[in-house]
């Protein structure tokens, strides 16, 4: 396929470090996109704030760079008024999932339809590196210095608990899972979450000693488990693991499409002529 066909080239050089795992998913995106066959005119691609929210910068889609945490609200008011525009939400754990956290919840719950795909580096990394909702316990932070004592939250199980009906988590590594991933989540009709473990090898690895990308991107293989494995170990036998594959795949009423049955209903009764 051809890359620059999708890609604004006027905005490159891209701003991220080398060895940052956000190129990955953008071409894992795009890559999704055309397979799926959307033309670039009803894509509509909409990110807050953060590293991977740069990603819609880069991409020759209608496009909205919105304020911190809020990219689900803007994606929620273009679905609602343009309901025939596939939305996708580019973002980051930070900003999803602390200060975004609230509306993330509610877009699972309303079954919204909306194509998520959430890059998860266990960091703010864009803002300064302080730990995040993601950030595990123990790793180090800007505002963790000693290490991070918080519990964390788990992105996939948060957006199933809510109501998504297409839940899935890969990785950076895994690069052809991540596309047919986000080519399923395109396809569905409601909220979709892809989770991505991504490396971040300047505000998370440099900390943590851990600043080598290929080092990064190894960790995520060898601590990757397929959720059909996963069902069979122990949670002593997972700690430190992140499970991997489809968790949430099913069919319920859409919001917008549930909205427009109120206004039919309203302005259209049955019996009644069209006006």
């Amino acid at each position: 396929m051809d890359y620059e066909y999708y890609l604004r080239d006027k905005h490159f050089p891209v701003i991220w470090c080398p060895g940052c795992g956000i190129g990955i998913v953008l071409k894992a995106i795009l890559r999704a996109i055309d397979k799926v066959g959307y033309d670039k005119n009803e894509v509509c691609m909409v990110s807050g704030i953060g590293c991977s929210s740069r990603i819609p910068g880069y991409t020759d889609f209608n496009t909205l760079h919105t304020t911190h945490g809020r990219a689900l609200t803007f994606a929620t008011g273009v679905k609602m008024a343009k309901p025939d525009l596939k939305v996708i939400v580019v973002t980051g754990d930070g900003d999803a999932t602390a200060i975004g956290g609230n509306h993330f919840i509610h877009a699972a719950r309303r079954n919204i339809d909306l194509t998520v795909v959430l890059i998860n580096n266990y960091i703010y990394g864009m803002t300064g590196g302080q730990a995040s909702p993601t950030t595990p316990a123990g790793k180090r932070a800007t505002t963790a210095p000693f290490g991070s004592t918080e519990n964390v939250f788990n992105v996939s199980g948060l957006a199933e608990a809510a109501g998504a009906t297409f839940v899935a988590r890969t990785s950076t590594y895994h690069t052809v899972q991540c596309e047919k991933m986000i080519e399923k989540g395109l396809q569905n009709k409601g909220f979709s979450l892809i989770e991505v473990i991504a490396a971040c090898p300047t505000s998370f690895g440099r900390p943590n000693k851990q600043a080598d990308p290929v080092e990064m991107l190894m960790w995520q293989k060898d601590h990757a488990v397929p959720i059909t494995r996963a069902q069979n170990m122990t949670p002593e036998e997972l700690e430190g693991k992140f499970v991997t594959g489809i968790f949430v795949d099913r069919q319920a009423p859409e919001c917008r499409t549930e909205y427009q049955k109120i206004i039919d209903q309203q302005f259209h009764p049955k019996g009644a002529p069209a006006r």
